[in-house]
């Protein structure tokens, strides 16, 4: 049976009170960042040296597209309503935590472990071969730069429980309390020069933007009516941060800014979610009566199945490609970015990135698959809660520094502490038990 067979398969045998938008949302904003970051990196090969140039920096016009691109707001409101189903569900049935959360992390975690380790060998045989240790850590950290939002995640699903209790206590005040909370921290941010505290925000940000998952999930959000004003007053909020307030335009970070909405997340990251979720929403009705149609249903299906290794893998599809044409004397790589010749080539540069892609996937697509759970494991709740901080701060400095090269690469070449504590990570948090059954 092929993969689209059985796609239809599962659509036919889909209950009819599954909310199916959940999991098109889910995929639309995975692959809309996908093609946003293959657009945004721009290699090119100047005078016979390789550059890889960001289109941020090179055409600032593009940094209002970012607000239509960044949209992993919606990931994180779609996140807050499956943890919310999932977490009632697992209260109504009895279900400890360390059940229910290990499920969920094994799911988060299990597809990261080949990508790390796929970049540990890159980076180790690269260092035996001399390849310079800045080159090294900049290809390494352009690929693995997208783990930065597990790193996060993985905390918020951790904290689901308190959350959703705050969400029952309180309703849409548990919402406004973590605003308030970013507000502060974001007023210490740029009035108090209080950078460092401004991390935080990390939290307050995207727990608030789960939050508003559990609204739509309760019926507080969903609808024109409800949503439509959520839309607006994002969009009035955005533009007060950008045009009064001095934020940057960009919802992405550009190289060499000293300001940026996302690194930490700033107020107008919020904003974005606001009139991200308010518009999505807001379109529920008419795309859940399409999602009833089985062939778009069993197409959903099939992209959701791979859709983490999507996300995993994309940038590392980048950089190997883009090393495999400098190879070739920089084949395909001389256009100078954003010039009309290289516009004009950008939907063929999509299709080989995309061919990359899927061969990565064939080879690896299939973790994502073990990561699913055959039996429950209950995990002691020491064991939640040091798994999943050697995962998220592993992840955290993988993601800022690269996995090899830098100033002092030791011998391997790879920066083998972090590589390790997220291993002891992931098994802490049940991937290695849950790979052995396999």
């Amino acid at each position: 049976m092929n993969a689209w067979t059985r796609a239809l398969d599962l659509a036919e045998r889909t209950p009819e009170a599954r909310n199916r938008y959940v999991d098109l949302l889910r995929a639309l904003s995975i692959t809309a960042v996908v093609f946003g970051h293959w657009l945004m990196a721009a290699p090119w090969v100047d005078e016979g040296q390789l550059r890889l140039e960001h289109m941020l920096g090179v055409a600032s016009w593009i940094r209002w597209l970012t607000w239509g691109f960044q949209v992993m707001p919606v990931f994180f409101i779609v996140g807050g309503y499956s943890n919310s189903a999932s977490w009632s569900a697992a209260l109504r049935n009895g279900q400890p935590y360390g059940v229910w959360v290990g499920t969920r992390l094994r799911r988060l975690v299990g597809p990261i472990i080949p990508l790390l380790l796929f970049w540990a060998i890159v980076a180790l045989i690269a260092h035996q071969a001399g390849v310079a240790p800045e080159l090294i850590k900049y290809g390494s950290q352009a690929a693995l730069i997208p783990i930065w939002f597990l790193a996060v995640y993985v905390m918020v699903v951790v904290l689901v429980p308190v959350t959703h209790r705050a969400w029952r206590q309180y309703g849409v005040g548990s919402f406004w309390g973590l605003v308030l909370c970013a507000v502060l921290v974001d007023v210490g941010r740029f009035a108090g020069g209080l950078g460092t505290v401004s991390w935080i925000n990390y939290l307050f940000i995207w727990l608030a933007v789960h939050q508003m998952g559990y609204m739509w999930r309760d019926g507080k959000l969903g609808g024109p009516r409800k949503s439509l004003p959520w839309m607006f007053g994002g969009l009035a909020m955005m533009l007060a941060l950008v045009k009064l307030a001095g934020y940057p335009i960009s919802m992405v970070s550009v190289p060499d800014e000293a300001v940026s909405n996302t690194r930490p997340p700033s107020l107008a990251m919020l904003a974005l979610a606001m009139l991200h979720g308010g518009l999505v929403l807001s379109l529920e009705g008419p795309a859940r009566r399409l999602l009833h149609r089985t062939r778009v249903w069993a197409a959903t299906i099939l992209v959701n199945g791979t859709i983490m290794s999507v996300y995993l893998w994309h940038m590392t599809a980048l950089i190997m490609l883009t090393g495999l044409l400098n190879l070739l004397g920089g084949f395909g790589l001389q256009l100078e970015p954003g010039t009309r010749e290289w516009w004009i080539t950008r939907p063929l540069w999509m299709a080989a990135l995309a061919v990359v892609l899927t061969l990565f996937l064939a080879v690896f697509g299939r973790f994502e698959r073990l990561s699913e759970p055959k039996e429950p494991i209950e995990l002691p709740l020491r064991r939640v809660i040091l798994g999943s901080l050697l995962v998220c701060g592993a992840l955290a400095a993988i993601a800022a520094g690269g996995i090899g090269g830098g100033a002092n690469p030791g011998p391997l070449g790879i920066r083998l502490g972090y590589v390790v504590a997220a291993l002891a990570g992931a098994y802490l948090v049940g991937v290695g038990p849950q790979f052995g059954r396999r």
